[in-house]
C-alpha cells in the first residue's frame, strides 16, 4: 500500500447526497468525487472532439461535456459517442430540441441551463427525452444567465436568485417524477459562487457539481478556483467537479485533480513534494522535478515522492512518502524508499534512478492490489 494513502486525520466528512449515473459513472452518495472537463472544439469537427476527448480521458476524466448549440452537432455527437472512452454530458442552452436530439444520441447527461432553456412545458419535454434515453440531467444555473423575472426580484446576481432558480427546477423535475438529477450554482465571484453552493447543500440531497465559472487563465483560473472548490470541499460539498480554465482542457483536469489531492479526497498517479529550492539545494530542484512531472505522468498509480535539495527538511518530508531524494554534499544525495534511507545516489544518474524506483513502486502497489482484490 502507498505511504501517502494512510493519514487518519486526513479526513473530510462528505455531505450526504443520493447517487445518480452518468453513463456508467456514479455521481453523488460514497462514489468517488469525479473530475470532469469540456471539449473546446467545433462539435461538428468530430476528429478532432474525440482527440481531445480521448486526451482528456487519458489524463484521468471521469466525464466530458461537449456543447451542442445547432442540429448539425447533435448529429455529430452520435458519431462522438460511439467513440468516446467516458461518458458525455451535453451542454444544452437556449433550444430545447437540442436537448432531445442530444438524449437521442446517446449522450449520458444533458446540461441544462434554467436562465435559457425555456419554459416549463419545453422543460417536461427534454426530461421526457432524458427518460426514454435512460439519460440523467444536469440542471445547471449560472450567475450570468438567470431567469429575468429572479433578476427583476433581486435587482442583481444573488447567491439567493442562484439557489431559487435551481431549486424551482429541482421542483419541474421532481413534479414529472425524475430523480437522476444532479445540480450546479456558478459563478465567476468566488464569495457568489460558495454561499450559493453552502446554501444549496441544505435544501437538497441532490449531487452536486462545483465549478467557479469563467475562473481565467491557466495560472489565475488554477488559483481561483482552487479556493473557491477547495473551501467548498473541505466542507464535504461536492460530488462532481469541472475547473472552468482559459486553457487546454486536460489542464483542467490535472488541476481538478490536484485540488483533490491536496484534500486527501481522491488519489491518481504521483503526488510530487518538493522544495522551492534556495542556495542550500545539493542539485538543481526546479529543473529535476519539471523533468520529473513529465517522465512521470504515465503513472496512474496513486503513490508519493519527495524531492527536495538538502537536509533542512528532507529526510523529514523523505520518512512519508513512498519514494524520495534529498540532496547532499559533494555531488550526490540519499534515496529513500518506503520512508526508509536506502542508499546514495549521485545526482547525475538521480532522474533516470527515481524514475525507475516509482515505476517500481507503482507496479508493486498494483500487484498487492490486485492480490488483494481476488482473494
Amino acid at each position: 500500500m502507498s505511504l501517502h494513502a494512510i493519514r487518519p486525520w486526513r479526513h473530510i466528512e462528505r455531505r450526504k447526497s443520493r447517487q445518480i449515473m452518468v453513463g456508467n459513472v456514479p455521481v453523488g452518495g460514497d462514489a468517488p468525487i469525479t473530475v470532469q472537463t469540456m471539449t473546446n472544439t467545433l462539435t461538428t469537427d468530430i476528429k478532432g472532439t474525440i482527440a481531445q476527448v480521448q486526451a482528456a480521458a487519458d489524463a484521468g476524466a471521469d466525464i466530458v461535456r461537449v456543447s451542442v448549440p445547432d442540429e448539425a452537432s447533435s448529429k455529430a455527437l452520435k458519431e462522438i459517442v460511439k467513440e468516446s472512452p467516458v461518458p458525455l454530458v451535453a451542454d444544452i442552452h437556449f433550444h430545447y430540441r437540442r436537448g432531445i436530439e442530444a438524449a437521442e444520441a446517446g449522450a449520458a447527461c444533458l446540461r441544462i441551463n434554467p436562465g435559457n432553456i425555456g419554459d416549463e412545458k419545453r422543460v417536461k419535454e427534454v426530461i421526457q427525452a432524458a427518460r426514454d434515453h435512460n439519460c440523467s440531467i444536469r440542471i445547471g444555473v449560472n450567475a450570468g444567465s438567470l431567469e429575468r423575472h429572479l433578476l427583476e426580484k433581486y435587482a442583481e446576481p444573488t447567491p439567493d436568485a442562484m439557489v431559487e432558480s435551481g431549486l424551482d427546477h429541482i421542483k419541474i423535475l421532481q413534479d414529472n417524477d425524475f430523480h437522476e438529477f444532479k445540480i450546479s450554482c456558478k459563478a465567476s465571484d468566488v464569495f457568489m459562487a460558495a454561499t450559493a453552493y453552502q446554501m444549496l447543500a441544505e435544501q437538497t440531497d441532490a449531487p452536486i457539481h462545483l465549478g467557479i465559472t469563467e475562473a481565467g487563465g491557466l495560472t489565475s483560473g488554477t488559483i481561483k478556483s482552487a479556493i473557491g472548490l477547495g473551501n467548498l470541499l473541505w466542507m464535504g460539498i461536492g460530488d462532481t467537479i469541472r475547473v472552468s480554465l482559459s486553457a487546454d482542457p486536460v489542464e483542467e483536469v490535472k488541476v481538478g485533480y490536484e485540488i483533490l489531492k491536496s484534500l486527501g479526497l481522491r488519489h491518481r498517479g504521483v503526488n510530487i513534494i518538493s522544495c522551492p529550492s534556495c542556495a542550500r539545494q545539493g542539485f538543481d530542484v526546479i529543473k529535476t522535478v519539471e523533468a520529473l512531472e513529465q517522465r512521470l505522468e504515465h503513472i496512474k498509480t496513486p503513490m508519493s515522492l519527495s524531492i527536495i535539495g538538502c537536509v533542512v527538511n528532507g529526510p523529514g518530508e523523505a520518512l512519508m512518502t513512498d519514494v524520495g531524494f534529498t540532496g547532499g554534499g559533494n555531488g550526490s544525495g540519499m534515496v529513500y524508499l518506503a520512508g526508509k534511507q536506502s542508499h546514495k545516489l549521485g545526482n547525475e544518474a538521480m532522474i533516470e534512478h527515481i524514475v525507475e524506483q516509482v515505476e517500481r513502486k507503482a507496479a508493486e502497489i498494483e500487484a498487492a492490489e490486485a492480490q488483494e482484490a481476488a482473494e
